[in-house]
């Protein structure tokens, strides 16, 4: 059919007015007016944020929201899929605390179980969920920290993971790698999901030293952790150690794992590691994935409810490369990577960093 030049023209301007309208949310309105999903399962999740952020985290990427991260992974990572145990993301580090808490790799985590289990049996959900679904609200808080994919509806554990299941930063590379490859991550995943330590701190190993950041950016999930573990160690913080699990640091304040500093000079991971010291958005892409992954060992997804779309956007990252911290120089990096040039980055100003520690909330 043929159109008239005032029939096409009308129809072309009601399209143009049509494309110039806003889209309309069709999402279903939670309780509180404010909350869309497409789930409604997901509205009273929505509340278990908001509570979590105030009365868990106090609304920043402080020692709480650390620890909740640190938990996730100790939590899913009793799990093998060679070997008949763990439940993997199960919530058996709360509900079966009086064992999994005296295991040596786990020390410290008693603080962060002593906030979530008693949030978790208040709002009625269960110790796996308030585990993964409180990291990723955690992380929420953290600028530069992905969202990562959030189910909800564990059951409880049924039995404590065995002791050995988390790896121990003296502990050589190859003897984590297996370890991680039972649970079934690749090398590649280990480095990714070691992006958390951008937001970690120690507390056991020297606890003289408690709240010493991995480096000097503790409140943003960024690059640089993937940068300062390859400058030369110059110091031990504190004086006293270096504690089992510890090596030298290039800078005052600042803690190294022995783990972080071996995976960053080792031919089968090193140029991982350096593949996120100038891309922040690589190494939050694929935490995300891997944290993902590990929030749902051992569970069944199709028994689960998916409500990512409850969890906050993070703040944007702060920078996307690492930067050299002031009074080093690129002398200083130990880079490993023998199949990539190192990249070029900038050069902090001014009085040579140093690092203070993570003030416990």
């Amino acid at each position: 059919m043929a159109f008239t030049g005032l029939t096409a023209f009308a129809l072309i301007a009601a399209a143009s007015v049509a494309s110039a309208m806003p889209a309309v949310d069709k999402r279903a309105v939670c309780a509180d007016g404010v909350t869309r999903v497409n789930n409604l399962q997901c509205c009273s999740w929505a509340a278990v944020r908001d509570a979590l952020i105030e009365d868990v985290f106090e609304g920043v990427c402080g020692e709480a929201a650390h620890s909740t991260v640190r938990i996730a992974f100790h939590d899913a990572i009793g799990f093998s899929k060679t070997q008949a145990f763990g439940g993997g993301a199960d919530g058996s580090m709360i509900a079966f605390g009086d064992i999994e808490l005296a295991y040596a790799a786990n020390a410290g985590i008693d603080d962060i179980v002593g906030d979530l289990q008693p949030f978790a049996d208040a709002h009625g959900i269960s110790y796996g969920d308030v585990i993964q679904f409180g990291s990723s609200v955690a992380l929420s808080l953290c600028p530069g920290a992905p969202t990562v994919r959030t189910f909800v509806g564990r059951k409880n554990a049924t039995a404590a993971a065995p002791d050995g299941t988390v790896p121990d930063p003296f502990n050589p590379v190859t003897d984590i790698l297996a370890r991680m490859a039972d649970a079934g991550f690749s090398s590649d995943e280990v480095i990714a999901l070691l992006a958390s330590h951008s937001i970690a701190a120690q507390d056991e190993i020297e606890p003289t030293i408690a709240g010493a950041p991995f480096d000097s950016t503790p409140d943003s999930f960024d690059p640089q952790v993937f940068l300062e573990v390859l400058l030369k160690g110059t110091t031990v913080p504190g004086g006293l150690g270096p504690g089992q699990g510890e090596v030298q640091s290039p800078l005052e304040g600042e803690f190294r794992l022995q783990s972080d500093a071996a995976f960053a000079r080792d031919r089968r991971t090193a140029c991982t590691w350096q593949s996120f010291i100038n891309n922040q958005a690589l190494m939050a892409s694929r935490f995300s994935a891997a944290m993902a992954k590990l929030a749902v060992l051992g569970q069944n997804t199709r028994t689960l409810i998916d409500c990512t779309e409850v969890i906050p956007a993070a703040p944007a990252a702060k920078g996307r490369t690492a930067i050299i911290p002031a009074g080093k120089k690129r002398a200083d990096i130990e880079a490993s990577c023998p199949t990539a040039a190192f990249p070029a980055l900038p050069t902090a100003t001014g009085a040579q960093t140093t690092v203070a520690p993570v003030p416990p909330q």
